[in-house]
């Protein structure tokens, strides 16, 4: 129940006010209730339909008021005061309908935005330790299923309440009866446990059903050429009916489980009403105004029980989801390295003179002997061109995620212009930083957008020079809406190298002061890999740009060259220079790319 109470404190938290005048109203609606039974019994001794004897209930006073007066007006008072308290109490409840609405959805935004925000503040180590698709899964299925167990929580507490209240008067008319059925009821709720148990246990196992199957049909049409050209259908078909069938036999046994604790608590209801009315008759000699009344409010009261015993294996179901939510903002607090009030009027920074790595070491897991970066000593002059180059594994993107402050290093500095990176100019360097992956994302949106996702206030001018930069522009004028053209889920509707062109597009429309391109040309043929090779010498001079390249040929013009193996600089200098150095790194990377000759390099 810790997580419960979790989400009921942050609730209450959200709510305020409102939640105290849900309770209130809870409670009121509780007290008209009651008074609406008691109603029925002066109604039922003037209609005469019954006689019943007054004189042992304790508001008999009441009933003696209205003796003394004639049957129609007694009558008429006796359904005045009927009609006012229902219609009072249904006001009540309308009201009490729409402010718990109003309190659950706007927690449940209000969820949403927090956690979301959280995930967006972390680090990218956090990112590089978690699945997508179960981040995926906590903001959409599990945060849902934590606003239901909350709201289920509310009405857990609104039968509460309500049982309190018709106890209460129950026990104020008949306390030795009343005893009675609450002990009979008490022992009930022991078996109840029983269920609950089950509950929790098979609401852990739909928890891990649905992060299963999120990941996997994610991963289907993530990967769905794949599938389609290897003819794979057969297999995810057969995986997909394995996995929906073990759901299907949880759902069922959910319902079997809830089904028989419902039955049996309608059982033991009919059950306990007839001991009960045995026993006020046998044994407590309850007189018929009591009797008719208690049981009016016991029959009336037992759906209540079982709605709150239904409340307990709800809530049961859904512990692990809640639980699991908590963990997700536990964590992302744990690794938040921004926050909000961070990212206000945040400043680029301008490097004047230089990036630098000081005896830098980093690995991903720390209980790991191999470091990823082992003792880098690199100086990256600004408004120059920096190469990295190196076999598959070297530690080239670990060495880019640390110069843009992805990563942290474990021992050593990344030094701006000799002013370590730390959380103060993070967001500064980032803010100077446009980033161009290997694999290029874009949004299922028009080309428009996505440019102008990353500068807001670009005009149709900016645009279109940043496309004839990125030799774009001429693909773009031929689709059909041109800029307005929707390219699909990550582009699918372009090319690779139309996506990559788009790309960088957008990453010079930023006008950032360090540019990064992981083998941003990669997908481009040589005609427009060549565009961009002039547009780059262009920029030479004017801002720091840092290229990993697997392909050397675009490299030739780079200031320096950084040649890196095994998470080690083994080789720094220009290009001409490391081609010159026979039996190196350089050298044996140079000879083993087609069309890619050493003595070429003297031309």
């Amino acid at each position: 129940m810790n997580h419960v109470l979790y989400f009921f404190k942050q609730l209450q938290t959200y709510a305020g006010k409102k939640l105290y005048g849900n309770l209130v109203g809870m409670l009121i609606i509780s007290l008209l209730d009651g008074i609406g039974i008691l109603m029925l019994i002066p109604l039922i001794s003037v209609s005469g339909i019954i006689n019943i004897n007054t004189e042992a209930l304790p508001v008999s006073f009441v009933f003696e008021f209205l003796n003394k007066i004639p049957t129609a007006l007694s009558l008429s008072i006796i359904l005045g005061v009927f009609l006012v308290v229902n219609i009072l109490q249904n006001l009540v409840q309308r009201f009490l309908t729409i402010q718990n609405a109003d309190i659950q959805h706007g927690f449940f935004r209000e969820l949403r935005l927090e956690t979301y925000q959280l995930l967006l503040q972390s680090n990218w180590n956090f990112f590089l330790k978690k699945r997508k698709t179960d981040l995926i899964n906590s903001l959409t299925a599990e945060l849902a299923q934590a606003s239901a167990g909350t709201n289920t929580f509310l009405q857990l507490v609104t039968g509460v309440i309500f049982t309190i209240i018709q106890v209460s008067i129950a026990f104020f008319l008949s306390p030795q009866i009343t005893i009675f059925v609450l002990i009979s009821g008490l022992i009930l709720s022991l078996f109840s446990r029983k269920f609950i148990k089950k509950s929790q246990a098979l609401g852990s196992r739909n928890w891990e059903f649905g992060k299963e199957f999120l990941a996997g049909i994610t991963d289907t049409f993530n990967g769905i050429k794949e599938v389609k050209s290897n003819n794979l259908e057969e297999s995810r078909m057969k995986w997909y009916g394995k996995l929906t069938q073990r759901m299907y036999d949880e759902q069922m046994e959910y319902t079997k489980l809830k089904s028989a604790s419902q039955f049996y608590y309608k059982v033991a209801q009919t059950v306990l009403i007839a001991l009960f009315v045995f026993f006020a008759i046998q044994f407590f000699h309850a007189q018929a105004a009591q009797l008719t009344f208690i049981t009016i409010i016991f029959s009336r009261l037992w759906p209540r029980i079982t709605g709150i015993q239904s409340s307990l294996e709800q809530i049961a179901t859904f512990a692990t989801p809640l639980r699991s939510v908590i963990n997700l903002q536990q964590e992302c607090k744990a690794a938040r390295e921004i926050t909000s009030d961070m990212i206000k009027n945040v400043q680029p920074v301008r490097i004047k003179e230089e990036m630098e790595l000081t005896r830098v070491h980093f690995r991903y897991n720390e209980s790991q002997s191999t470091y990823a970066l082992n003792n880098i000593n690199l100086t990256i002059p600004s408004n120059q061109m920096t190469a990295i180059v190196g076999p598959s594994g070297a530690g080239k993107s670990t060495l880019i995620d640390l110069l843009m402050g992805l990563n942290r290093p474990e021992k050593g500095d990344v030094l701006i212009d000799g002013v370590p990176l730390s959380s103060d100019n993070l967001l500064s360097l980032r803010r100077s930083i446009s980033y161009v992956p290997q694999d290029p994302f874009l949004f299922n949106t028009s080309i428009r957008e996505n440019l102008l996702i990353i500068s807001p206030e670009s005009t149709e001018r900016d645009l279109w020079e940043a496309l004839d930069f990125s030799s774009a522009a001429e693909f773009v004028k031929k689709l059909p809406q041109g800029l307005d053209t929707i390219i699909g889920d990550r582009g699918i509707r372009l090319s690779g190298g139309e996506r990559q062109r788009l790309v960088l597009a957008r990453a010079i429309l930023r006008k950032p002061s360090i540019l990064v391109l992981d083998e941003a040309t990669s997908a481009l043929d040589s005609e427009n890999e060549a565009k961009i090779q002039e547009a780059l010498d262009r920029l030479k001079g004017k801002l720091t740009i840092i290229v990993i390249a697997h392909r050397l040929s675009t490299i030739r013009n780079a200031d320096q060259v950084i040649v890196l193996d095994q998470g080690k600089i083994v080789q720094k200098g220009g290009f001409i220079q490391l081609a010159k150095e026979k039996k190196s790194m350089f050298s044996n990377l140079l000879s083993k790319q087609m069309g890619v000759n050493v003595m070429d390099t003297h031309g």
